[in-house]
């Protein structure tokens, strides 16, 4: 609420997971939680919606900036979460990397305005005068993000990032043993100045009485164990009001060695190393980690030998001097040594051991450190299907044929993310298409992607990251699909001249303004939708045909051969190129001296509608359709509708002209 709160009580003990010394005190007593969910309504929410799409992503870009510049006061809080340098790398650098990408994606693919439009016009009339559009406008409320402990900077990172764009205030509420690393993260946010005061709130401890007081036009996103999804995603508010709820769960994500992949290829020395990487990377604590490595039964001792040698070389201690550093807490460990001891009952442990861990510049006892632990199960069995060690912990699952390694994978009851090593195109299509319905990711890695490929378990802005089942259900991120989740969707009925001022978009039969100025004369300030030019006619002669084919090289025979045009269904004879009349056009609407008008940079939606015959006379209405300022340039995008008729009037060619116009001199 726009202030620093002080608990009530003395809250709990937080440790350094390397150390086991306490470093900080947790606790939410006190707290005004309905205040809080009204202050984002009330404060964050108008301030949040005043602004456009591209002004909020200048906002988010300039904050990835803000504290990449401040990362290394990150880094150094993050070790005490037991992460190494590069883990913390993958945390931090992850998410600040969440914001530059929306930012970048929401320039490009968002209006420079506060609404969107979803999808083309739907006639809903045969006369042209009443007509439907989907709208996306940003809920009223608050998007409460409930974190998990493993990524305490990249997780708040990559949901503020989409509601944020859409106009959505944010509060939020870290999983404990690491709430101290997020609390950094919001002292930097907050201390930036630069987004709109109740855009970020922040929450350490519990949640209270926070539910309770939701609303339908709140959001919830959840990260954590399936058990709680399952307890918040039944909480009586959120029932009650149809509350969005959002589940990233447990998830036995899958990797699968390809049977083409045998020791001595590249396939095989990428699965190997992607499943140590997966298995040391923060410590094993990713939720899209490789929990089930299937491998051909002929391969297994092949890959046992091969991974076990690699993690051998695995340093565990102190994450300043180690590779591997400890897990987030004393309590995450006992909970990782019960599920290994679940696993290994139906299988057997073939590297590391679970009580004992040499340990690099650090205190076996007090630090939360395990050793690697890598199994052959029996894929038979059910514990590696519903068993999920959350930390540096996979077991190795042999398959005989494709069809047994697609049931295997649909055991897991839904997985965020998987991946499939092999240079066999043909074997990846069939897996992929068998396990796709039970995973929301999956990689296919082999020697040709392997260079740019960001590995199993990286989450992308530009995908969805979720997945079905075990896994939550949920998406998160996925581009632009991530932002409209924090939007109502809309269905508006009405005549085109009612649409077009909602939408601030021309549309088809809205009114058309023609003036004496010609509309490439203007300023991006002085045009207007709806503002139109009417050119024409021209006539399209056998010559023109003959002189464009000879010039481009185009002689198709509907152009060309006037026995072969005449057999031609949809001709009957000899008719003019497409290309033709769009360039016909272009020299019928083109203002030819220097102006406002700096480039045409591309054109959308071509389609040829009806052939043009010789002697057809055409005429191009060029109608101003939608403007886009961009607020760092000195110019600004128009999107032009221009049809093409012929002389009986009807339309032969549609498309949008995209052009780029400079706005007036300061």
């Amino acid at each position: 609420m726009g202030d620093w709160h002080t608990a009530t009580g003395e809250g709990r003990p937080l440790h350094d997971a390397v150390t086991g010394a306490e470093i900080a005190r947790i606790s939410s007593d006190g707290l005004d939680f309905a205040g809080a969910l009204e202050y984002g309504r009330t404060v964050g929410g108008p301030a949040l919606r005043a602004l456009t799409f591209h002004q909020r992503a200048a906002l988010l870009k300039a904050l990835g900036q803000h504290l990449r510049e401040h990362r290394e006061e990150l880094y150094a809080v993050s070790a005490q979460t037991g992460a190494t340098l590069g883990d913390s790398k993958f945390d931090v650098d992850g998410g600040i990397g969440v914001l530059l990408a929306y930012a970048s994606k929401a320039k490009r693919e968002l209006p420079n305005d506060t609404v969107y439009v979803d999808g083309d016009v739907e006639p809903l009339g045969r006369g042209g005068t009443f007509l439907g559009q989907h709208v996306c406008t940003p809920l009223h409320g608050v998007a409460v993000q409930v974190n998990a402990f493993n990524f305490p900077v990249w997780g708040p990172l990559e949901k503020f990032a989409p509601a944020f764009l859409a106009g959505v205030p944010s509060i939020v509420k870290p999983a404990s043993p690491t709430a101290f690393l997020t609390a950094k993260l919001t002292e930097l946010v907050v201390g930036s100045g630069l987004l709109p005061e109740g855009a970020w709130q922040f929450v350490a401890g519990s949640v209270g009485d926070l539910f309770d007081h939701l609303t339908g036009q709140d959001l919830v996103s959840f990260t954590g164990s399936a058990s709680t999804a399952q307890t918040l995603r039944t909480h009586p508010a959120i029932v009650r009001h149809a509350v969005r709820f959002t589940a990233e769960a447990d998830s036995l994500n899958l990797s699968a060695l390809g049977p083409d992949a045998a020791p001595g290829t590249d396939e095989f020395d990428l699965f190997v190393k992607g499943l140590v990487a997966e298995m040391t990377v923060k410590a094993g604590q990713k939720c899209t980690a490789i929990r089930r490595a299937f491998v051909p039964e002929e391969h297994v001792d092949a890959v046992v030998e091969a991974a076990s040698a690699r993690l051998a070389k695995v340093t565990v201690g102190n994450p300043a001097s180690a590779r591997m550093g400890a897990l987030a807490s004393l309590e995450q460990r006992e909970e990782v040594r019960r599920s290994v001891k679940a696993l290994a009952d139906a299988g057997r442990i073939v590297f590391g051991d679970p009580d004992r861990v040499d340990v690099e510049d650090g205190d076996a006892d007090r630090g939360a450190f395990l050793s690697p632990i890598l199994l052959v199960g029996d894929p038979e069995r059910t514990e590696p299907h519903e068993v999920e060690a959350f930390g540096p912990v996979s077991t190795i699952l042999p398959y005989s044929s494709t069809a047994q390694l697609i049931d295997y994978a649909a055991r897991g009851q839904g997985s965020l993310a998987g991946s499939l090593v092999t240079a066999d195109t043909a074997w990846a299509r069939e897996v992929v298409l068998g396990v796709a319905p039970w995973h929301g990711r999956l990689l296919v890695l082999n020697a040709r992607d392997a260079k740019e490929s960001t590995g199993h378990g990286s989450p992308m802005p530009q995908l969805v990251h979720g997945g079905p089942g075990r896994a939550g259900g949920g998406e998160e991120m996925g581009g632009i699909r991530g932002v409209l989740h924090h939007m109502q969707r809309t269905a508006i009925q009405g005549d085109p001249d009612t649409l077009a001022a909602i939408t601030g978009r021309w549309v088809t039969g809205a009114e058309r303004r023609e003036s004496d100025v010609h509309p490439f004369r203007k300023h991006l300030e002085e045009l207007r939708p709806g503002d139109t030019l009417v050119a024409g006619p021209r006539t399209v002669t056998q010559e023109d045909v003959e002189h464009f084919a000879e010039f481009t090289g185009d002689t198709f025979y509907a152009h060309m051969d006037a026995e072969a045009a005449a057999a031609n269904p949809l001709f009957g004879e000899r008719v003019a190129h497409g290309y033709l009349i769009v360039s016909l056009a272009a020299g019928l609407f083109v203002d030819p001296d220097p102006g406002p008008v700096l480039a045409n940079f591309g054109v959308d939606n071509l389609r040829f509608l009806t052939p043009v015959k010789f002697g057809d006379a055409l005429t191009v209405t060029l109608t101003c359709k939608q403007l886009t300022p961009r607020d760092s340039a000195a110019y600004g995008e128009v999107r032009w509708d221009a049809d093409v008729t012929r002389q009986d009037g009807e339309s032969v060619a549609r498309y949008d002209v995209l052009t780029l116009v400079a706005k007036k001199e300061s």
